[in-house]
């Protein structure tokens, strides 16, 4: 029957078309397909009415095995090659030419006589809601989107994809004219041929377009670009493969083409050919990034309606369009960050992230950054909002960040601290550990409460840890607080910064080394080793006291922190419970006598 099948869809499809047409459609001569007509006729699935084919009921009988079921949306990911937009919005919901990408596809599909469509959501995951009510689709969230890779997106669809006929779609790839079918012969996977060097997964076929081979990378090829569609046999068994890789360690970072891939290099006989489906150029649209959105659609250009790049524009006095080579930075705890650049010289813009308006005050922040600028160990801020917390700062090129492991360079680091407290710096505001817990334990109550179960218990260690600090008292003076080896950088010419003064305030200095050390994972020798780099001395008794104390506290308190932020919708892994292990027991090494 699958030697008929693409004959009787195109009669299905239109029964006006002509020989020379579907000669062209099928990619066969003339007289094959005056072959495979006589052939369909003969066997009752075809017929003649008017100068024009018809489909028979045995026609349709033989094309029902091959009717597409559903199709699976994958729409989980962040998207980083589209920031800054992608901070706002997910990237299956960008608009081109006024039409969201996702939303095109829908209404393809459903042209196609698909309605049954399921969309895998996980960045951003309550934008996508509203096309419930829009179009009847339905909902499957992806926990894994930000730690694992597309293969996770198929593995929370699978009883939506194994034993099904079946559409896997991106929802930012944008076709130009409808490429789905009600009924599909053959597994496929879009393809477009590209000249010269390529750093896409390139296909090998036989005759019958089937492919052989799969590799990263090439010249001259054609390669993996678009939609994909899953037969019945091929997904049933391609999906327990896929299911028993997912589970396999090591997988977090492959996509689910790692998993063909694999198979068609070991000539798995068990499934089924996924065949190339070529396209011609112009049809189909995989976005690498901003800079390509920008060259095909115009408005992309001036008026992206992107808040980050409004600004920037307004800040640099440029047109949108100048602003260049954007692209993301490893995503911070608190707020999110993308490079880009201006005149050939590049930048950091950074913007608030949620709830941080509850977490920090912007002005005390924009103090601590004056009351520094003079001693140049900070990065160089070209604009900074105190009202927004939106920050644009000189990006070092060839700068990188400090390695909590390399005792020499954290060495240098602490030099650095004790160079800062040691000038006594003085700022309106401070950093209060019993009051900063105090009010997170209260955004944790009221956004969901605290899930820990001995919280009451650890909670009565806190205070009892800040009383005997109250014993201990020393002077105060400005701390970074945020003082993780991430930001330390160390630049191209070998200086030490410290950036992002966020939680900056007055403090015991000690804190700013017990903060280092949890933010390291250190483990007490480390901590210990590390108070000593900074004193450049041994450390008194009640020195190591300090500082375990303040581990413990810290701990606790961005124990806290991550809670709230996991009540409001940012999950953040094993962190929180880390920080609450150095609460429990850095508690324990505080008390020690």
């Amino acid at each position: 029957m699958e030697k008929y099948a693409y004959l009787l869809r195109e009669i299905f499809e239109c029964s006006a078309v002509t020989q020379r047409e579907l000669a062209k459609k099928l990619s066969l001569s003339l007289g094959s397909v005056n072959t495979l007509i006589k052939e369909a006729l003969s066997l009752d699935y075809i017929a003649r009415s008017e100068n024009k084919l018809i489909l028979t009921a045995s026609g349709l009988d033989c094309l029902s095995a091959f009717k597409v079921d559903r199709a699976v949306i994958m729409a989980a990911g962040f998207g980083s090659r589209f920031v800054p937009l992608t901070f706002e919005t997910p990237k299956g919901l960008l608009e081109v030419f006024g039409e969201r990408m996702i939303e095109r596809q829908i209404k393809q599909l459903h042209e196609a006589g698909i309605y049954d469509i399921v969309i895998v959501v996980g960045y951003l995951k309550e934008h996508f809601d509203y096309l419930i009510d829009k179009y009847n689709v339905k909902l499957v969230y992806n926990p894994d989107y930000s730690a694992k890779n597309n293969i996770s997106t198929l593995h929370y669809a699978a009883e939506y994809i194994t034993g099904s006929n079946v559409y896997i779609l991106s929802s930012d790839n944008w076709m130009r004219t409808n490429m789905y079918h009600r009924y599909e012969p053959y597994s496929w996977y879009s393809s477009v041929y590209m000249e010269g060097d390529t750093n896409e997964w390139v296909l090998k076929f036989n005759k019958r377009h089937e492919i052989t081979d799969i590799t990263v990378g090439g010249r001259d090829a054609y390669v993996m670009y678009g939609p994909v569609y899953f037969s019945k046999d091929f997904s049933h068994v391609f999906m327990p493969i896929l299911e028993k890789a997912f589970a396999a360690p090591g997988s977090d970072d492959w996509y689910w083409e790692n998993v063909l891939m694999n198979e068609i290099k070991n000539k798995n006989m068990a499934l089924p050919a996924m065949h190339i489906n070529p396209q011609p150029p112009g049809q189909v649209y995989e976005f690498e990034n901003l800079e390509e959105l920008r060259s095909f659609d115009d408005k992309y250009k001036e008026n992206s309606g992107n808040v980050a790049l409004e600004l920037i524009a307004k800040v640099f006095d440029i047109p949108q369009s100048h602003i260049r080579g954007l692209r993301t930075l490893k995503a911070g705890m608190t707020n999110k960050s993308f490079l880009f650049e201006v005149n050939d010289q590049s930048y950091i813009c950074r913007i608030p992230g949620k709830g941080t308006d509850l977490l920090i005050d912007r002005k005390h922040e924009y103090d601590s950054y004056m009351a520094v600028k003079e001693l140049h160990i900070t990065e160089k801020i070209i604009y900074f909002d105190k009202e927004s917390g939106y920050k644009i700062s000189k990006f070092y090129e060839g700068s990188r960040n400090a390695d909590p492991k390399d005792t020499k360079e954290m060495s240098r680091c602490m030099e650095l601290l004790k160079s800062l407290h040691d000038k006594h710096i003085q700022v309106g505001h401070s950093f209060d550990i019993a009051e900063r817990i105090k009010y997170y334990t209260e955004l944790c109550k009221e956004s969901g409460g605290i899930s820990f179960e001995d919280v009451s218990f650890v909670q009565k260690n806190m205070k009892i840890l800040l009383d005997v600090l109250d014993n201990m008292k020393s002077q105060t003076c400005l701390c970074h607080i945020d003082s993780v080896a991430d930001n330390f950088i160390i630049t191209s010419d070998n200086r030490v910064k410290l950036i992002d003064w966020e939680y900056a305030g007055m403090a015991e200095p000690i804190i700013d080394i017990a903060m280092c050390a949890i933010y390291s994972y250190y483990t007490k020798e480390e901590a210990d080793a590390l108070l000593e780099s900074y004193l450049k001395r041994q450390p008194a008794a009640c020195e190591y006291k300090k500082l375990y104390a303040y581990m413990a506290l810290s701990g606790y308190l961005w124990a806290l922190w991550t809670v709230y932020k996991s009540n409001i919708g940012e999950e953040f892994g094993e962190y929180s419970l880390k920080m609450y292990r150095y609460a429990k027991d850095f508690f324990v090494e505080a008390m020690r006598d």
